[in-house]
């Protein structure tokens, strides 16, 4: 009989672990180890509600923005909101692109676009190696990888834009294969699961005469809803290394 009675306690602990601990994962938004929660301590609950994931770092615009702190590559704009007019949204032209001319330093400008599902390319990319953006200054690291890339601002898979000078920038590895590689996959997916449009601005930021751009603003804005929606900067960086931005020049850091 106490034998019975043990596993219906038992079984009843389980139940109630089951539901305590769905309530805290929606709570939480799935955002939560449950390894951390045991059915006999009810501290190890309210230790679970303390979670507070670190929100991301967030300036008011590009002017007041500070230089690299080692640790946040990418950082919010104006709370994440783009700063896109009606007019800047409209579709009333259909998909488009334009580019800024270089400057008198050879620099890339702003890029705007507003892309679509029938506006990307079904060739793939042809060679950009003869494209030479201002502060390319290409080095080997320790990996045996280039550190720099010729980084597209709009992205070749968005419009097939190729071998355009005025598109390409002098970006690190980490910069363009994963900062923002992230952002333009997102993109690139929802336009081709939807036959939506999607307002894209990518702004290069060199200070003062600087060859090499410190990072990009990226604003990103769905026209028909709100999956996809940005606005962030990029930092133009590869952990282990230090750039100098006025030439391009790379060395090891100690």
């Amino acid at each position: 009989m106490a034998k019975k009675k043990q596993r219906n306690v038992t079984k009843t602990k389980g139940v109630l672990f089951g539901i305590v601990a769905l309530i805290i994962f929606t709570a939480t938004a799935g955002q939560i180890d449950l390894n951390q929660f045991d059915p006999n301590n009810l501290e190890s609950i309210a230790n679970i509600f303390k979670f507070n994931p670190e929100k991301p770092l967030n300036y008011a615009s590009l002017e007041v923005l500070p230089d690299y702190d080692g640790k946040h590559a990418v950082v919010e704009l104006n709370q994440n909101v783009p700063e896109f007019t009606l007019n800047d949204l409209s579709t009333e032209k259909g998909y488009w692109q334009t580019f800024t001319n270089l400057d008198a330093l050879n620099r890339v400008g702003q890029a705007n676009a507003l892309l679509h599902k029938d506006f990307m390319p079904t060739e793939d990319r042809e060679s950009i190696s003869n494209v030479y953006p201002s502060g390319w200054k290409q080095k080997k690291m320790k990996n045996g990888n280039m550190i720099y890339n010729r980084s597209h601002l709009i992205g070749h898979q968005f419009t097939g834009e190729n071998a355009n000078w005025k598109n390409l920038m002098t970006g690190t590895e980490y910069f363009n294969q994963v900062e923002m590689k992230d952002i333009e996959q997102q993109i690139a997916a929802h336009l081709r699961e939807t036959n939506h449009y999607v307002r894209y601005r990518v702004t290069p930021y060199f200070k003062d005469q600087e060859l090499t751009a410190r990072g990009v603003q990226m604003e990103v804005q769905c026209v028909e809803d709100e999956e996809v929606t940005y606005n962030v900067f990029l930092y133009n960086v590869q952990e282990g290394y230090i750039i100098d931005y006025a030439t391009g020049q790379v060395t090891e850091a100690k």
